[in-house]
C-alpha cells in the first residue's frame, strides 16, 4: 500500500485528524501566498502536536535559502518539498533529504527532468496550472511513463473517489493528498480524510 501524505495543515484539530487516520507524512505550506500558508509560531504549534514516527514536510516554493535555512533551525522538519523551479544544486545544499515536484504538462519528458535530480528522495507529481500546485486538478495519467528512475508520488486531484484507480493504475510509492480531503481552501474536512485513508488502505488489500 502507498504511504500517504496529507498536506496544507493549518489547525491542530485537522492534523490529529490525519494521525488517527494513518497518515504517515504530514505537509506544512511555507510560501506565502498560498491560502494554507502557516507562519513559524502556527508551525511550531503544530509539529509540537506530531507523534514519533510520522515524518513532517516542509513544502517552499522558490524561497530564499535563509527562509528554508531559519525554518529548519525552528522546527523539526524531516523532509523538504520543493514545489517551484529549483534545481538540483539549491534543493541539495541544505544536507536534508527533499522531493522535487514536477507540474506536469503534455510534452514534458518526466524521466529527464527525474535525472535533473539524483539527490532526491523522490520525485512528486502534480498538474500543471497557472501559479505553483495543483489546484485540486487532476493531470493526464497517461503521461507518467512506465519508471521514472526514482520513487513515484503522485498528487493533483486525488480525493476518496478517484485514489484507488490511481494506485492501481500507477503503483506510486506514496500519494499526497490537500485539496481533496478539505472542506475550503486550508480547511480540512475529518470525514474526507477518512474516506480517504479508507480507499487507500482497501488498495493494499486488494493487491
Amino acid at each position: 500500500m502507498p504511504r500517504l501524505k496529507i498536506c496544507g495543515l493549518t489547525r491542530r484539530e485537522d492534523l490529529l485528524c490525519a494521525v488517527d487516520a494513518g497518515a504517515d507524512a504530514l505537509g506544512l505550506v511555507f510560501y506565502p501566498p498560498s491560502p494554507r500558508f502557516v507562519d513559524l509560531p502556527t508551525a511550531a504549534a503544530l509539529a509540537g502536536a506530531v507523534p514519533p514516527f510520522i515524518s513532517i514536510v516542509g513544502l517552499f516554493v522558490n524561497a530564499e535559502p535563509l527562509q528554508v535555512r531559519a525554518t529548519l533551525a525552528a522546527l523539526p522538519i524531516h523532509l523538504l518539498q520543493f514545489h517551484g523551479d529549483e534545481d538540483e544544486a539549491y534543493c541539495r545544499q541544505f544536507e536534508r533529504p527533499y522531493i522535487k515536484a514536477a507540474r506536469v504538462r503534455p510534452g514534458m519528458d518526466l524521466i529527464q527532468y527525474a535525472a535533473g535530480f539524483p539527490s532526491a528522495q523522490a520525485i512528486l507529481l502534480d498538474a500543471f496550472v497557472d501559479g505553483y500546485g495543483g489546484g485540486g486538478k487532476v493531470f493526464d495519467w497517461a503521461l507518467v511513463p512506465d519508471s521514472l528512475g526514482k520513487p513515484l508520488i503522485l498528487s493533483g486531484g486525488l480525493d476518496a473517489d478517484n485514489v484507488a484507480a490511481a494506485v492501481r493504475r500507477l503503483r506510486p510509492a506514496a500519494v499526497d493528498v490537500s485539496s481533496g480531503v478539505e472542506a475550503s481552501k486550508g480547511i480540512k474536512d475529518g470525514a474526507k480524510i477518512r474516506a480517504f485513508a479508507a480507499a487507500l488502505r482497501a488498495t493494499g488489500r486488494a493487491v
